[in-house]
């Protein structure tokens, strides 16, 4: 049985310390852990509402691969 000597690094088996770093290249902000429709890991970004793939375990953060992510649009809301 093998050990690993770092923590989980979660679905996307991106290392905790590089998941510190990487930044959404069209805003800056910080991106999450999330699973694309097809299953794949990938990175989201919730400021830029756009998903990321990562392939054999390297993220592609290219703003001409990124998908938009599904939100929930609601209705405005009457004041």
């Amino acid at each position: 049985m093998a050990f690993s000597t770092v923590a989980d690094p979660g679905p996307s088996d991106i290392q905790p310390w590089v998941r510190q770093i990487l930044r959404c290249p069209a805003t800056g902000g910080s991106l999450d852990d999330g699973v694309g429709p097809d299953g794949a890991p990938c990175l989201e970004s919730p400021s830029g509402a756009l998903s990321y793939p990562v392939r054999d375990g390297v993220p592609v953060l290219l703003i001409h691969e990124a998908t938009a992510l599904e939100r929930p649009s609601y209705p405005p809301r009457d004041e």
